[in-house]
């Protein structure tokens, strides 16, 4: 499915009001958000897909980690998971599956959250991802819209996952690029996402923050810029980028999903800097178990980059750009 097919799926069928839902199926949120109490709202997110790598124990961090950030993106905790695994029984050991989940529980753990349970089917093809539950106080959940002219963009995590992992299944890259993919995907956004809230405690003005998955860069950025009615400034030269995609990208080594995704989004892209043909396709990269893109002030997202390296987190992040005043969605590349 391409870029908003769920949401045209849904467009025409009326679903149930109630006032506690604050965050429903009919913005393009990361989760669905409920209010329970003054003090408590319940985050409610799923994600699943088939293998990105071989290995199933890291297939099962990856996917775990991906269903998550969902919790994370929206300012909240995760505290229960459940998994979906889809089963080929007549073509793999079982052994594989217990893998698979091993490494989904994990990522679980790992967020101090608990695993409990789930369900499985038989399928032609191995698929597996959670069900998550999180929590977030009412007035602290983070939404795709919010952001305000002048806010600078942060990006948590290097682009690149969908043009590395083509070029693996290409046999063109040797063991090493693996590793650095897997190592992007599995680190969990909640160092990133804590940090954030901790900025907020203090008084800092975050405004916004999705995380970067299946749409790529491009994608998401253009949902929160819509949701929230502005445009931005992308300064292509800080945009975090791992290691050897640059060379892909001029090789043609390249994604379907990130063509389809810049075909998708091409007309938010304003005021192009010559020679940037690269850049976009980097942009519409689809990424798996990407980062966060959070939309702050300029001193908290500086306090937020800043706590983030004191704290020794793993991963190159930085400030990509700024919210500006103009057509909403519009996207300038310099």
């Amino acid at each position: 499915m391409g870029p908003g097919d769920l949401s045209r799926i849904l467009c025409g069928i009326t679903l149930p009001k109630d006032p506690n839902l604050i965050v429903g199926a009919e913005t393009s949120d990361d989760a669905g958000v409920y209010r329970l109490t003054d003090e408590i709202a319940l985050i409610q997110t799923l994600d699943f897909f088939t293998p990105i790598v071989d290995d199933p124990f890291s297939f099962g961090q990856i996917t775990a980690a991906n269903a998550l950030s969902d919790v994370y993106a929206m300012g909240g905790r995760p505290i229960l998971a459940m998994n979906i695994l889809a089963c080929p029984v007549k073509t793999m050991d079982v052994s594989v599956f217990r893998e698979v989940i091993r490494g989904g529980l994990d990522k679980v753990q790992e967020a101090g959250a608990l695993l409990v349970g789930g369900h499985s089917i038989e399928d032609a093809e191995l698929k597996y991802g959670l069900s998550v539950t999180g929590v977030v106080h009412p007035d602290q959940v983070l939404l795709n819209a919010g952001a305000r002219p002048g806010d600078r963009l942060i990006l948590t995590k290097p682009l690149g996952i969908g043009i590395l992992s083509t070029a693996i299944k290409g046999n063109l890259t040797g063991p090493e690029v693996e590793a650095a993919i897997v190592e992007v995907m599995v680190t969990l956004n909640r160092l990133a996402a804590e940090v954030t809230q901790e900025v907020r405690s203090r008084g800092g003005e975050v405004h916004s923050c999705t995380d970067v998955t299946g749409f790529g860069l491009l994608g998401h950025l253009s949902e929160m810029l819509l949701a929230s009615g502005v445009a931005a400034r992308i300064f292509g030269k800080q945009i975090p980028v791992l290691a050897g995609v640059r060379d892909f990208v001029d090789m043609g080594i390249i994604p379907e999903g990130a063509h389809v995704n810049r075909k998708h989004y091409a007309a938010a892209i304003v005021n192009r800097s010559a020679g940037l043909d690269w850049l976009e396709l980097i942009l519409a990269d689809p990424q798996t178990s990407g980062g966060l893109l959070i939309a702050a002030s300029p001193d908290a997202a500086a306090a937020i980059l800043h706590e983030l390296r004191a704290q020794g987190y793993p991963l190159a992040c930085a400030d990509i750009g700024e919210i500006i005043a103009g057509a909403p969605g519009a996207i300038e590349l310099v």
